[in-house]
Parts: structure tokens; C-alpha cells; sequence
């Protein structure tokens, strides 16, 4: 008999819907698991066990049995408050700051129907593309413990690889959810910027932060986007008024269901980071993205090489532009000493910054998402490696030194700040699996507002690949 983990979140939904079980049926079953499994994985900070036992008796009282997560768990990431829950911004700076209020893409979650089981393991600020740090244990890779989840998305990907969830919101500023959903095995999706209004990364630094999902599948990827960006009759509606999927309408997961569509696509192998360092793509890394070219010809999508000319600026103004962020932490400067060594020197250098400064690094960056673009305006995708290493192990990476901890996340993701910063949709997606059985995927960058065209060419590789189906084998424990 099929556990109810193994299901997919689409057919956990279905079946929600004809009662084969109860949104408490699914709470208890996950909330199981979180208790047995997660003091090994890391993927939780706080588990919210009785919130959402009540939530899941009430629900039907709550939220229209038709609402499109109805039922369904899942978590906060910990950069997001949920009012009356601890939101510790994986810092020393806010250990056990109870939240006051709840975000609006929490808001948006819970009036879609899901149910939220605590909140997911973070780096400090979300500022790293690994989830590690001082005030919880490392989010691991459920294919191999001794290997990080990646980050800063790290305790979701983690979890949904390891069937604590369904599947899980996340974030992304650089890289955050398309780097551990590659090193996890999973489907992550960056949004076009402005897409998903609690979400939009209009309102940070750079524009680059959007909220996205993490799943196992295209398809639940899709499910979750379309509640995400909360639509009424097909349009973003401010005011959260969902309403249930239907795979023949066209929200995101028609597109994903259905897959259809023949794409002209473009091959991406250089990163703009290589103005200033060598980047090495590991074999396995291309082994990945050659299996997904070889299948995407199969069906019939034209290939062409595309070189990305970045103008030699990319590596320094993006660099600065990480700064800049972490000047707006808010902790002030007689408190850094709180701060992990890393994100103390960046709040420094940041703050240390003129307006000047500030200014020509958004107008270089500003340019250079122009310039993206129109390179990359002939083509429906470009298909690039997901990340240039494999999943690296836990503790890897300099935590006192923040000019190597910089280029050593440079190398693990080479191909994945540039999209932020140009504000493009991309999605990745496993395709192989490495000699010692890790998962490698692809990463799909499209037009603005192209999520249809990636889900759809997603989609049409799951098919041929059937990663989806693949489990590790901690999630069997």
C-alpha cells in the first residue's frame, strides 16, 4: 500500500477532496515523520505540532474545502513570521523573537488552505547559498548526511527531499531556491520578478528576492506557484480569493500538466562570474546538462550555443551589491558582535559604503539585466548546469572569511545570481545522478514571465526522465 508520503501533492490534494483521508490524517502522518527523522537532517528549527493539529480539525470551518492547498502541509521558511511563532532569521541577533504578526506570503499560504507544521532551517538572513549556522544544527542532504542541503532554502529542500513535506515555499536572492532543490534532487522555481505580489523582490535591494516553491515534481511546483501568486479567475488578486486547480485553465498548472510546446533553446556553459575567477563546471555537471539537450533535441526543440558576454563588470558589482544588502540588517552597529563573523564584515563593508557607490553599483547591474535579456531575447529557454560542483559536505566553507567564503560559493553556483539580477524565471530540474547516486540537475531560465514555457519544457523532460519517482534512501528510514 502506497504511504501517504509517497503520494505526490497534487494526488494528496485529490484525494483530500474525496475524503480518503483527513487534513489531519496528513498533519499527524508528517508531523510523525518530522519527529522521527528531522534530529537528523536539520531541515526544522520549530515544529509547530498543536497549531497545526488545531488548524487541521478546523480547517473545514477555515478555508473553502476547493481552496487549492486545502489540506495540505507544509512550512515557513524561518526569514518569515508567523504571528505568535519564534522567527529567529537563523541569527544569534533575534533567538526567540516571537512574531507579532504574520508576513503576507503566510497569509496568502494559509487563506490557500495549507497547513503550516513550523518553520524550515535557514542560514543567518538568508544570506548563503549553504544552511549552516550558530544557533541550529546544519539542514544535511537526505542522498548523503555528510553533504549540506544547500541554501539559503536549505531545511525546505531538505525536508521535501526527505518526505517531511509535501513540498515548501522558499526564497530566492541568488540562488536560494535553485540551489538546494539541484543539490536535493528537487524541482525550485524563481519566479519572474514582480510575479508573486507577497514575493515580488521589487521592494529589495537590487530587486533580486522572490519567493518561490520547492517540490519533488514539476507538477507540485506548479500547484504551489499558482497559490503563491494567488489568483481569482485567472488574475493575481491581492486579496488571496483562490480558487481549486484545474488542469485545463491557463494557470501554471495547466501549462505543467499538460506539457506541450516545441521551444527554441539556448545552451548557456559560461558564467559572468568569470571576469574575475576561474570557473571549473564538474564533469558531472555537464554529464547533466548534456542528458537534458540530448532528451530536449529528442522531442524536437532546436539547440543553439549562446556565450554570454557580461561586459566584465558582473563579479565586482554583484559582489557589492551583497554588501549593500547586508547593510540592511537590522541590527545596529553596537550589536554586530551577535552577527556571525561573515555577515558582521558584510553589514560593515555595507555600511561603509557612499551613496555614490550604491548608485553606480544598481546602474552597472541595471545595465547588465538589459544586456541579459537582449542576449537572450531569441531564445524561450536557456538551459545552463543547475550548479557548477557537486553537493559539498557539511562545514566546507570559511565561515570567519568573507572574501573566500564569497568565491567559494561563486564556484559551487556559478550560474544562478546572474538571473536575479537580470529578474528572469528559472527552474531547476534533476536529470542524472552521479556515480555515488547524487542527484545533478539542469537549470531552465526563460523570458519574463515565461514560467508557462519552462514548466511546460520541465515537464515534457520529467516524462522522459522520470526523476520524480527517485527517493533517498533516508527518506525510506
Amino acid at each position: 500500500m502506497t504511504e501517504l508520503h509517497e503520494m505526490s501533492a497534487l494526488d494528496q490534494w485529490l484525494a483530500l477532496q474525496r475524503g480518503e483521508f483527513s487534513p489531519l490524517d496528513l498533519t499527524e502522518h508528517y508531523l510523525a515523520r518530522i519527529e522521527r527523522m528531522n534530529p537528523d537532517l536539520g531541515a526544522f528549527v520549530t515544529v509547530t505540532a498543536e497549531a497545526a493539529r488545531r488548524r487541521a480539525r478546523n480547517l473545514e470551518s477555515l478555508v473553502s474545502r476547493t481552496s487549492p492547498l486545502w489540506g495540505l502541509p507544509l512550512a515557513d521558511k524561518d526569514l518569515n513570521s508567523r504571528r505568535g511563532v519564534a522567527t529567529g532569521y537563523g541569527s544569534r541577533a533575534f533567538a526567540g523573537t516571537i512574531a507579532a504578526r504574520s508576513d503576507e506570503i503566510v497569509e496568502v499560504l494559509d487563506n490557500a488552505g495549507a497547513i503550516s507544521l513550523g518553520k524550515t532551517n535557514t542560514p543567518e538572513f538568508g544570506m548563503y547559498g549553504y544552511t549552516e549556522s550558530l544557533v541550529a544544527p546544519p539542514a544535511r542532504n537526505p542522498w548523503d548526511l555528510s553533504l549540506g542541503a544547500g541554501g539559503s532554502s536549505g531545511g525546505a529542500a531538505a525536508a521535501v527531499a526527505a518526505r517531511l513535506l509535501p513540498f515548501a515555499p522558499g526564497s530566492d536572492g541568488g540562488g536560494s531556491i535553485r540551489i538546494p532543490a539541484a543539490a536535493c534532487g528537487l524541482v525550485g522555481i524563481k519566479p519572474s520578478r514582480g510575479l508573486v505580489p507577497s514575493g515580488s523582490g521589487i521592494d529589495s535591494i537590487g530587486g533580486l528576492a522572490v519567493k518561490g516553491p520547492i517540490a519533488r515534481s514539476v507538477t507540485d511546483a506548479a500547484l504551489l506557484l499558482d497559490a503563491m501568486i494567488a489568483r481569482r479567475n485567472g488574475r493575481i488578486d491581492h486579496h488571496f480569493a483562490l480558487r481549486a486547480p484545474d488542469e485545463n485553465d491557463g494557470d501554471l498548472l495547466g501549462a505543467a500538466v499538460r506539457g506541450e510546446g516545441r521551444f527554441n533553446i539556448g545552451v548557456l556553459r559560461n558564467s559572468p562570474f568569470e571576469d574575475a575567477r576561474d570557473i571549473f563546471v564538474a564533469p558531472e555537471a555537464s554529464a547533466a546538462l548534456d542528458i537534458a539537450l540530448g532528451q530536449l533535441s529528442s522531442i524536437g526543440h532546436g539547440i543553439e550555443d549562446v556565450l554570454l558576454d557580461h561586459g566584465g563588470v558582473y563579479s565586482s558589482a554583484f559582489r557589492r551589491l551583497w554588501q549593500i544588502s547586508a547593510a540592511g540588517i537590522p541590527v545596529a552597529d553596537d550589536n554586530l558582535e551577535l552577527l556571525e563573523p561573515v555577515t558582521a564584515e558584510l553589514v560593515r563593508t555595507g555600511r561603509a559604503l557612499g551613496a555614490w557607490e550604491v548608485t553606480e553599483t544598481l546602474a552597472i547591474l541595471n545595465g547588465f539585466e538589459r544586456s541579459v535579456i537582449e542576449q537572450f531575447s531569441r531564445f524561450d529557454i536557456v538551459v545552463s548546469p543547475a550548479l557548477g560542483q557537486l553537493p559539498r559536505p557539511v562545514g566546507s566553507y570559511n565561515l570567519e572569511d568573507p572574501d573566500e567564503n564569497f568565491w567559494q560559493q561563486v564556484d559551487y553556483s556559478p550560474f544562478t545570481s546572474f538571473v536575479n539580477v537580470a529578474g528572469l524565471p528559472a527552474l531547476t530540474l534533476p536529470v542524472s545522478e552521479t556515480a555515488e547516486g547524487l542527484p545533478m540537475g539542469v537549470q531552465l531560465i526563460g523570458r519574463p514571465g515565461g514560467e508557462s514555457t519552462l514548466l511546460s519544457a520541465a515537464a515534457q523532460l520529467e516524462r522522459r526522465i522520470h526523476w520524480q519517482h527517485r527517493t533517498p534512501a533516508f527518506a525510506n528510514r
